[in-house]
């Protein structure tokens, strides 16, 4: 059983062999799972991936074997609301897309309060599935509440990301590292890169100058070693991902970035964060609820003289960056745009890499608001703007 799973394992990068095919089949055989897939899934994993640098390859492994697993929990992160009947989420519904137009048309709540206050009063008038609707919590239709409809605002329960207008996310969110071994398709993203490697001449005269050793020597018709202070690479550098949600489409990219920075930095710390950078950023998405630091902690840990690099699509609901408990994950204590100012007062160079392409940034309020925080240093994740970014954090 499950050997084009052990073989599609191997093509996607995860280092398994048949002792673990075997155990795999054994634990089958002896009944430890039975019909459910969230437990076979966890079965594969323990018995075929000895490390957690790997999980997300498994994941991309498992997508492609089962051509498509996408979630395996809906949970509540609003707090004490009650939980939502999955049978109200049927994701068979045929997907609603209105025109700008028609989208116009349709009331938005005004504030983040007025729309949590909406959402409490429908689940406790509600006590039915509903499908296509304007109101209730359900799917494909104009509801703020629900998934595969649309509305220019509101709370997506169950589903995926589609058009980055949800205020708040009702399931789970869980994430994976970026992969670091990630094999570029080319050198061109590093040579990019590698404009930020600044060496200094510093410290006592340690190496050997050839070319300068070979020059007075000619000149002066004997002997003459020239020596030079040695070269050290004293460019550090701090990387801030989105990750998850609209960063998904851009997974791939990122990890290209990711493994070129640490091809080329001695010094490069890394950090995630959701959409806007709140009261704390975390280091391995396996473990976030334990690999967190306050972003205060941050301020405190790195020095000024640190490059900082946001990388991020920088599309939200407004609330998200201008309020406090704008995040669609918990209730934050202060506004995502005041951490980001923070950040660009502490940090003497800061800029913002995107991914999405630069021609559609001005249709995203969002983008233009991070644009102008950042004194329009966001540049978009192409060869050149990778170059432009460089030359302006090596200045």
């Amino acid at each position: 059983m499950f050997v084009n799973l052990f073989f599609t394992l191997k093509k996607y990068g995860v280092p398994v062999s048949t002792t673990e095919l075997l155990d795999l089949n054994a634990a089958l055989q002896a009944g430890v799972v039975f019909a459910d897939r969230e437990e076979l899934y966890r079965l594969i994993r323990l018995c075929m991936v000895k490390d957690e640098r790997h999980f997300d390859k498994f994941d991309r492994a498992m997508k492609a074997y089962f051509d498509g697993i996408d979630s395996y929990d809906i949970e509540s992160v609003l707090g004490n609301l009650a939980n939502i009947p999955k049978e109200w989420l049927n994701l068979e519904l045929l997907e609603k897309n209105l025109t700008p137009e028609q989208r116009a048309e349709l009331e938005k709540a005004g504030s983040l309060e007025e729309l949590m206050k909406k959402l409490e009063e429908r689940l406790r008038e509600q006590h039915k599935k509903h499908q296509g609707g304007n109101k209730m919590i359900g799917t494909g239709g104009t509801s703020p509440f629900g998934a595969f409809g649309d509305h220019p605002e509101g709370v997506r329960i169950g589903g995926p990301s589609r058009k980055k207008s949800a205020v708040k996310v009702w399931e789970q969110r869980q994430y994976q590292n970026l992969d670091d071994q990630q094999i570029l398709g080319t050198r061109q993203m590093q040579i990019a890169l590698r404009r930020l490697r600044r060496f200094a001449r510093q410290g006592a005269a340690e190496e050997l100058d050839i070319r300068g050793t070979i020059d007075s020597t000619a000149r002066q018709g004997m002997l003459d070693i020239q020596l030079i202070p040695e070269r050290r690479n004293r460019v550090k550098v701090l990387m801030l991902f989105d990750i998850g949600g609209s960063m998904d489409a851009y997974i791939e990219q990122c990890e290209k970035l990711f493994s070129a920075a640490k091809s080329e930095f001695k010094t490069l710390e890394f950090f995630y964060f959701h959409n806007c950078l709140y009261d704390y950023v975390w280091k391995d998405n396996v473990r976030r609820s334990t690999s967190r630091m306050e972003t205060w902690e941050l301020l405190r840990t790195y020095g000024k003289d640190y490059r900082v690099i946001f990388v991020g699509d920088a599309s939200m609901a407004p609330y998200e960056l201008m309020s406090e408990g704008g995040s669609v994950e918990y209730t934050n204590s202060e506004a995502g745009i005041t951490w980001l100012q923070r950040v660009r007062q502490h940090f003497s160079k800061t800029a913002w890499l995107n991914p999405e392409d630069d021609s559609y940034w001005h249709y995203t309020q969002t983008v233009a608001a991070i644009k102008q925080i950042f004194e329009d240093k966001m540049y978009p994740m192409t060869l050149k703007g990778i170059e432009d970014m460089t030359r302006f954090l090596a200045r």
